[in-house]
């Protein structure tokens, strides 16, 4: 049994690690950069809100609840506001994290490390969001952003909102937006009908173990008619104007490769626009950690085992599935890092939700063709303002062969952001960059670096 286990992030993945791992009996230390547990699924409004019915505005609230318990375990530790900041391994063989314990945006936090006897990365997905001419304005939103706000301080995002891109995160989103008081004008989302129902109509028969996601989708659909809220399928938005904000958005139909048909172009006056395609993995510590990856996912086999021993991974860094899939993943994998043995229960269930996923992915794909919505001048790279046409001649100049001079010809993905938001678009552009090791995986001040570790004993809390 591994006496130590260390979970990085708390979301649904490392909150069912933590539990499998404490019933194993691991002792477990639970670190995530947020002050509260849960991700984004399960965000709810700060305690200083002190909401009467805060399950109204959560998903999964008795889960999330229960879950919640388990940070309070006697053999488990929960350090929020905690970054690691980079990876290596003892001389030992055992992993060793570096910590930075504190606000990000604060002063005086705590460098320490950590070596555990197993390390199980459970560091989840964030938006992505394709770029389109205009997506640099200020009210251009992605999904997440925009539910986040919505649920995490009841903000909304403006007056007149639209809610488009790819996938069933679009119907959350919306409802989180009208519950915050928003007008959403529509939800548009950029797959034809005919691939929705492809992906979700091939065998039927199993999708009753998904029975609970039919009654959240008639829920969505409720919302959308009582607020009157179209939702529209084979469109989506291809420019934001406005001067110094968005104030209106053309969409129009596309194709199932997502090229536009011409013609069918439509304006919406709008005062901000959350847009989402999809969602994208943050492996930079297991890459740091040299896990391999497959297609941008961190590898595992069916114990969820990274290729790095004492290294198991969880959740969408592994594969986009949604809240229960991750769960599910985490509990096998939380099982195993404490050296016990799944049984077939954890196994199938981790199956079955596996199966969502794959219906997601056909359901709701990126469609290729969505480079056509570019122009010349097209921001791509937001954070070096690097444009579409930049890419295009740099990628065409013999003087810049490889992704490594790409990148320090044209500055894409060197930004403050180090490639999260622009990496996989750049990638996808330019035919593929493969994800380099930093040594710093998270940003940290020099002042800190010079700070001298504080290095954790190996006994942990009995």
């Amino acid at each position: 049994m591994s006496e130590h286990v260390v979970i990085v992030g708390a979301g649904p993945a490392g909150l069912a690690a933590a539990e499998q791992a404490l019933r194993a009996g691991a002792r477990v230390t639970v670190l995530d950069q947020a002050d509260a547990p849960g991700g984004q699924y399960h965000r709810m409004l700060p305690e200083a809100y002190a909401a009467r019915h805060p399950d109204r505005v959560q998903h999964g609230w008795a889960e999330f609840d229960r879950r919640r318990r388990v940070l309070a375990h006697p053999r488990c530790r929960w350090w929020p506001g905690t970054t690691v900041w980079a990876l290596d391994r003892t001389e030992s063989g055992n992993p060793r994290l570096h910590l930075l314990r504190g606000q990000v945006d604060g002063s005086g936090r705590e460098r320490l490390t950590l070596e555990p006897d197993a390390l199980l990365l459970a560091t989840g997905a964030h938006d992505r969001t394709l770029p389109f001419p205009g997506w640099e304005l200020p009210g251009v939103y992605t999904a997440g952003a925009a539910q986040a706000l919505a649920k995490g301080e009841r903000v909304a995002i403006g007056r007149r909102v639209l809610v488009a891109g790819a996938g069933p995160f679009l119907l959350p989103v919306a409802e989180s937006l009208l519950g915050a008081g928003a007008e959403v004008v529509a939800v548009l989302e950029a797959n034809p009908l005919r691939t929705v129902r492809k992906g979700w109509s091939a065998r039927p028969w199993r999708l009753a173990a998904h029975a609970g996601k039919a009654g959240e989708l008639a829920r969505y659909a409720v919302t959308l008619a009582r607020h009157r809220v179209p939702y529209r399928l084979g469109r989506a938005v291809i420019e934001a104007r406005g001067a110094d904000s968005v104030r209106e958005v053309v969409t129009a139909k596309v194709r199932p490769d997502w090229s536009v048909i011409s013609g069918t172009e439509r304006t919406y006056e709008v005062d901000a626009v959350c847009v989402g395609h999809g969602f994208v993995p943050q492996p930079e510590l297991a890459v740091a950690a040299g896990c391999v990856l497959d297609d941008g996912f961190v590898r595992v086999d069916g114990e969820q085992r990274t290729t790095v021993d004492g290294v198991l991974a969880a959740g969408e860094i592994t594969g986009i599935g949604g809240a229960i899939t991750a769960a599910a993943e985490g509990a096998v994998a939380g099982c195993v890092a404490a050296g016990g043995n799944p049984d077939r229960s954890l196994l199938r269930a981790r199956d079955r939700a596996r199966t969502f996923a794959e219906r997601l992915a056909t359901a709701h794909p990126i469609g290729e063709a969505w480079p056509t919505w570019l122009r010349d001048d097209t921001i791509v790279c937001r954070c070096e303002e690097t444009t579409y046409g930049e890419l295009t001649r740099a990628a065409d100049d013999p003087a810049r062969p490889g992704s490594h001079a790409l990148k320090l010809g044209t500055r894409a993905g060197l930004g403050p952001c180090q490639g999260r938001i622009c990496g996989p678009t750049v990638s996808e552009l330019l035919g593929g960059v493969e994800r380099h090791h930093r040594p710093i995986a998270q940003p940290i001040r020099l002042g800190e670096l010079a700070t001298p570790a504080r290095t954790e004993p190996k006994e942990t809390p009995a």
